[in-house]
């Protein structure tokens, strides 16, 4: 029969096996990173390898719904996602509760107007059809851009400090134009039968279109809409966050964005 010093050796042994076996199972599951479909997608799929070569293991799930990313984060469907800018992280932690924080900046997308019929949205006509997006974040971009471009003017307080402008905004439009809210992806599919559409340029790169070549108006490069990773507030200082943000930062990231975009996007590291 076993000594009990014998036993409580041959145990501690055996729970020091199944505690090492767990740490490794754990080490070797995969980081769940959501993203959007096309240019964010093809950016992380970079990532992903250069992080592999540093060991640690990235598992991509692609969407096409700016508001699914985040909440499958906050419910723990994701370890981090990467697609959004710090105006629309903010809008959706304030309205839906969500405790996101950013874990680095990625690449600044300017939004731009795009169109079929003009050259300019001072040529639009009394009465146009102008496409913005439906969601707070970049429709108060439109928005702005709009007012910039002197066709519209916002009362004051809209749009800045955080408070997002909406068409029921707009103080004066002179040249009484049709603003038509619509998701985000199908105003590239919609731009045909308006005059002009508000078009972020993950969307547009999928319909062909060259923000710095097609765009009849573009936002200024140094606003404040670079994009970020997001992570949960309880994960943002585990030794994994700081991995997936230098994989991005990578000087292979940096290149293949501005060789495959040209300009479209924008490093920010």
């Amino acid at each position: 029969m076993l000594s009990r010093t014998l036993i409580n050796v041959f145990l501690g042994a055996t729970l020091t096996v199944a505690s090492l076996g767990a740490t490794a199972q754990t080490a070797a599951k995969p980081l769940r990173v959501g993203t959007m479909a096309g240019s964010d997608a093809q950016i992380f799929e970079v990532v992903q390898k250069v992080a592999k070569k540093r060991g640690l293991e990235i598992k991509l799930i692609e969407f096409s719904d700016y508001a699914q990313p985040n909440a499958a984060l906050d419910a723990g469907d994701l370890d981090a996602n990467g697609f959004q800018h710090r105006p629309f992280l903010d809008s959706q932690v304030k309205d839906r509760g969500y405790k996101l924080v950013s874990a680095g900046l990625t690449y600044v997308s300017p939004l731009g107007f795009y169109s079929k019929k003009y050259k300019s949205l001072k040529d639009l006509p009394n009465g146009a059809k102008v496409g913005i997006q439906n969601d707070p974040s970049n429709g108060n971009r439109a928005l702005l851009l709009l007012q910039k471009e002197g066709l519209i003017k916002l009362r004051a307080g809209a749009g800045v400090n955080g408070k997002n402008a909406t068409p029921l905004d707009v103080a004066e439009n002179p040249k009484k134009l049709k603003l038509v809210e619509l998701e985000a992806a199908q105003l590239p599919r919609a731009l045909p039968d308006l005059d002009a559409a508000s078009i972020n340029t993950n969307f547009a790169a999928q319909a062909g279109l060259v923000p710095q070549r097609d765009a009849i108006a573009i936002e200024d490069l140094k606003g404040p809409y670079a994009n970020l990773i997001a992570v949960r507030a309880v994960d943002k200082d585990k030794p994994w966050v700081k991995q997936l943000v230098d994989a991005y930062h990578s000087d292979e990231v940096r290149e293949f964005i501005k060789t495959q975009f040209k300009g479209a996007l924008i490093p920010t590291f």
